[in-house]
Parts: structure tokens; C-alpha cells; sequence
């Protein structure tokens, strides 16, 4: 992974480390590895930031003879849906995701509708590194698409086979790109709505709401007694749902309630699921349990994506929240997953609580770590936190594992510990922790 490509795109503090004459520069430098006169979509979130990115970018790409198409504030997969939909060379989305709202980011996609090679992105970034940017000959055009956000809520209602009438669930939508379209789609399939995170200001997004604070929804559930709520980030790429007694249902559960009601209905691909190494061990165990294959790829739904598509498989996801189903989307969709999620409470007539029960979590410790940047390249070859980490899992043995990585998008260190024995594995993190506070800052 490059200096400016994380795992998922460009990310960084706006108009600080993500400026505007970088989102220039890479418009112009992207522009260059497209035919002329291709067409771009880009979307943005709620940030404040985002027009003077969306415009930046856009200006590099119309430089570049390239014809951008603004699609708005929309959810990062919606551009991956309609760029395939549509035609489009590629998308670009402007977002930091779960990130707070002084954060920003880009994301692309190819017209296939799947996130850049690592090997494309690789030269994107050493020509912007290098600065060399050839003037193009003409220049493209700018037109704005107002009708974007009715297209999308479009299909993800087509891919609803039951309606949602009566059903009483609560959305928090982050104050993110999610609010332009979750009302309108679960409320014009019926379900009756509580709404939570729906007034962005620009600065507000992520702030003490959506997948990563979903405290007020699960008070809002129980309140209300409604029978589930979900809770979307930034550019609703994630969800996290909670059960009709407020507990918080992560992406593990999810992947499982959907692979086994997708192995019952003949539809799970393989008879395989894909997660990621950060998946609880939980969810190998349920797999075994049922006869599920399991695959694992590197931390990303980039990287989820590919192992499905080589393997023609139709379920993957991470623990996050990101989820996959091939069959409709080539991007994780919070929204996509909360229809399915719903769907699957319709048809079996069970309550989400026992749907999720159906995988146990094994105790599970995980520590993000801030460091250097330096301290991030220099984690695969610390010999003495290689040695403590092998030793740890000597420990564990088959009933744990042990993971350190480096965070793909910020200066961290990220320590997961699993096993049995919540105080074991408790200990083994604080090691861990403080190791490499000592080795890396």
C-alpha cells in the first residue's frame, strides 16, 4: 500500500492533508489513465468539505478532457451502482466514511464498479508523487444528474420481495449521505420509521451517532419497542443493527444470519462464506457448525470483493459492518444489508435477537494503538513484537488466535487478541499494547 492510497482510497484531514490542489492533481493525473471524452460520476457526503473536493477533483478531471457528472450527496455505493448502470468510465466518491466530520476522502471505482487495483492506484500515485501531469488537448464538460438519488432508492426497493408494512424499526443515518434516501426507501416499502441522525450541518457527521455511537438508537428501540434499528456511517457503506432488546448486532452476525438463511434457500454461492481475518472466531466456529465454507481475506471490503468474484461466490463482509451480496451490488450497502436483514424477519417470522443468536462470540480484546508513521512500516519487521505476538498465540493455541496489523487508513496499530478465558486474552492485549507503545511511537 502506498503513501497516499490506504485501504480505502485517500483519506485525511481536509484542506490540511487532503487538500484541494491534491484533489486537482489527482483528477488530472486520474483523467490521464482514462479514454478521452469518458464520462465520471462523483458523489460526496454531508461534510463541509466536500464541494471544495467534489469541485477540485472535477476541475483536474475536465482538465483532462474528461466529462464529469455530479450526482450530489449520495451513499458511496449508490455511485458504484450507477456508474455500472449508466456506463461510466468510473465513480469517485468524496468521503471519509466513519471518520469525523473534519476528515475527508476519496474513493474510485472502475467501471466494472469495483474499487482500483492496488497496481492502478500504485501508478496513480507515483505520477502524482512525480508531478508529471501531460496538458490535455481539450476540455470536458460538467453536468449535474438530479434524479441520482431516485434511481438508487429504486433498486435497492427491487431487491425487497416482501414488503415492510406496519413493521416499526428505527434508522440513524449518521448525518451522512444516508439521509437523502433511508426515509424515502423504508418508508415507501411500508415500514413505519424512527428517525435518528437526519440533520447534517456540514461539521455533525459520525458525531455521537450512526455505526460507531449507536447508543441513542438502541435507547430508541427500547423505548419504542420496535423490532430493529440500524445504524448506517458516514456514506452508508456499513451497517450495524440492533435487536428488539437494544443489543447491538455486528457484521459477524449479520454474515451468519444471511449465510444460513441463503444456505436453507439454496442461494450462498459455493456453500461459502467470505470475512475477513479480523471476523470473530465466532463465526468460524458457526460456519463449521453448519457446513459452511469460510474464506478469509485482508481487512477491506476491496479485498472481501475480490475473493468472492474469484471464487464466484455470492456472501462476504467484515465484522464492521460492511456487507456483500454479489447477486445485487459490487460495494457494501448498509442499506442493501438492513432490507435483507428485514427480509429475513418477514419471511421466518423470528425476531432479530434470535436470528443473531445464532452465532456466539468468542470473548474478544481488540486495541488500536496510535504511532508514528514510520512506527506503521516498521511493525512487520520488530523482531521482539513478532516473537511476543507467536508466543502469546504458542498460548492460545487452536482455541485463540492473535492479530496485529497496521490500520490501513490512520497512524495505528491495530492488536486483536481472542480466545476462551476473557482474563487471558485481557492480559495478553495489555502486553501487547504496551510493547508496541514502546517499540513504535
Amino acid at each position: 500500500m502506498g503513501r497516499l492510497f490506504g485501504t480505502d482510497g485517500i483519506r485525511g484531514i481536509a484542506n490540511r492533508e487532503l487538500t484541494a490542489e491534491l484533489a486537482l492533481n489527482l483528477g488530472r493525473v486520474f483523467a490521464e489513465t482514462l479514454d478521452h471524452n469518458s464520462r465520471v460520476f462523483i458523489a460526496r457526503d454531508t461534510r463541509v468539505s466536500g464541494p471544495m473536493l467534489v469541485y477540485a477533483i472535477g476541475a483536474g478531471l475536465m482538465s483532462g478532457g474528461t466529462e464529469v457528472v455530479s450526482l450530489g450527496i449520495l451513499p458511496t455505493p449508490a455511485v458504484a451502482y450507477l456508474l455500472q448502470k449508466h456506463g461510466a468510465a468510473a465513480g469517485i466518491m468524496v468521503t471519509a466514511s466513519h471518520n469525523p466530520g473534519e476528515y475527508n476522502g476519496i474513493k474510485i471505482f472502475g467501471a466494472d464498479g469495483r474499487k482500483l487495483a492496488d497496481s492502478l492506484e500504485d501508478e496513480i500515485e507515483g505520477r502524482l508523487l512525480r508531478g508529471t501531469v501531460r496538458q490535455a488537448g481539450m476540455v470536458g464538460a460538467r453536468i449535474s444528474e438530479r434524479h441520482a438519488a431516485e434511481e438508487y432508492i429504486q433498486f435497492l426497493r427491487s431487491s425487497a420481495l416482501v414488503p415492510l408494512n406496519g413493521l416499526a424499526i428505527a434508522l440513524d443515518c449518521a448525518n451522512g449521505a444516508s439521509c437523502v434516501t433511508a426515509e424515502g426507501l423504508f418508508g415507501a416499502l411500508g415500514a413505519n420509521i424512527h428517525t435518528l441522525g437526519n440533520r447534517p450541518n456540514g461539521h455533525n457527521i459520525n458525531e455521537n451517532c450512526g455505526s460507531l455511537h449507536p447508543e441513542e438508537l438502541q435507547r430508541t428501540v427500547i423505548e419504542n419497542n420496535l423490532a430493529a434499528g440500524f445504524a448506517f456511517d458516514g456514506d452508508a457503506d456499513r451497517v450495524l443493527a440492533v435487536d428488539e432488546h437494544g443489543n447491538v448486532v455486528d457484521g459477524d452476525q449479520i454474515l451468519a444470519m444471511c449465510a444460513l438463511d441463503m444456505q436453507e434457500r439454496g442461494t450462498l454461492a459455493g456453500g461459502t462464506l467470505v470475512a475477513t481475518v479480523m471476523s470473530n472466531f465466532g463465526l468460524r466456529v458457526f460456519c463449521k457448525a453448519h457446513g459452511i465454507a469460510f474464506r478469509t481475506a485482508q481487512v477491506g471490503d476491496r479485498y472481501v470483493l475480490d475473493e468472492l468474484l474469484a471464487g464466484g461466490f455470492s456472501l462476504g463482509g467484515e465484522q464492521s459492518g460492511h456487507i456483500i451480496f454479489t447477486q445485487h451490488s459490487t460495494a457494501g450497502d448498509g442499506q442493501l444489508t438492513s432490507l435483507q436483514i428485514l427480509q429475513i424477519m418477514l419471511r421466518t417470522g423470528k425476531p432479530l435477537s434470535k436470528l443473531a443468536g445464532v452465532m456466539a462470540h468468542y470473548p474478544q480484546v481488540q486495541r488500536n494503538i496510535p504511532v508514528s508513521q514510520l512506527g506503521k512500516l516498521r511493525l512487520a519487521d520488530d523482531e521482539e513484537i513478532q516473537s511476543a505476538a507467536a508466543q502469546a498465540q504458542r498460548l492460545l493455541g487452536e482455541n485463540g488466535r492473535v492479530l496485529l496489523r497496521a490500520s490501513g487508513t490512520e497512524p495505528l496499530v491495530r492488536v486483536m487478541v481472542e480466545g476462551q478465558n476473557s482474563a487471558q486474552i485481557e492480559t495478553i492485549a495489555r502486553e501487547l499494547e504496551e510493547l508496541v507503545r514502546r517499540q513504535l511511537l
